[in-house]
């Protein structure tokens, strides 16, 4: 080789990908919304049937929100997620975001399970465990996003906060019950 020649090495970085149009985009948007909704969905129809007769007998911690909290606190952070996680792959694609979107999976799955312990099996013991991992994982993919992006990093630290309040709940009510 000689002194004049000079070598180029590629690199994939967010900057090198092939770009996507505004349709794939929204196309990506309404993939994680449905992912995460349908979670949130499945977790509802776990959900409403003890709701409204076994978890009413339960003794709760004097720091329980009323019921009418949960459904709209939920749905803001089930959207700032599904946002959270798609502006990550807009950034850098699956592969290059495998870790962080590997981690968002994790916790939606961790997330969907907790309902269906919690008040499908009614297992308060075994939910207030997935619980506890649930806000390892959330606090693990908030890190992750945040390097990659930090909207991301933000839009996932109400449900890092919210999970944290909902594990003390669980182990009030694992407590008392």
């Amino acid at each position: 080789m000689s002194p004049t020649t000079t070598t180029t090495t590629t690199t994939t970085t967010a900057a090198t990908l092939r770009p996507r149009s505004r349709r794939d985009d929204l196309i990506g948007l309404a993939g994680f919304l449905l992912a995460v909704f349908a979670v949130a969905a499945a977790a509802g129809a776990v959900t409403a049937d003890s709701v409204a007769t076994w978890y009413q007998t339960l003794n709760r911690p004097a720091f329980t929100p009323p019921d009418g909290v949960f459904a709209p606190v939920w749905t803001a952070l089930y959207a700032a997620m599904a946002v959270a996680g798609w502006r990550v792959w807009r950034k850098v694609g699956f592969s290059g975001g495998r870790n962080a979107l590997t981690l968002f999976a994790i916790q939606l799955l961790l997330n969907g399970a907790w309902s269906f312990l919690f008040f499908g099996a009614r297992e308060i013991g075994i939910a207030l465990i997935d619980i506890v991992v649930l806000l390892l994982v959330i606090a693990a993919t908030t890190a992750s996003f945040w390097r990659i992006d930090r909207i991301a990093g933000v839009l996932f630290i109400p449900y890092l906060l919210w999970v944290g309040y909902a594990t003390a709940l669980n182990a009030g009510i694992w407590l008392l019950n």
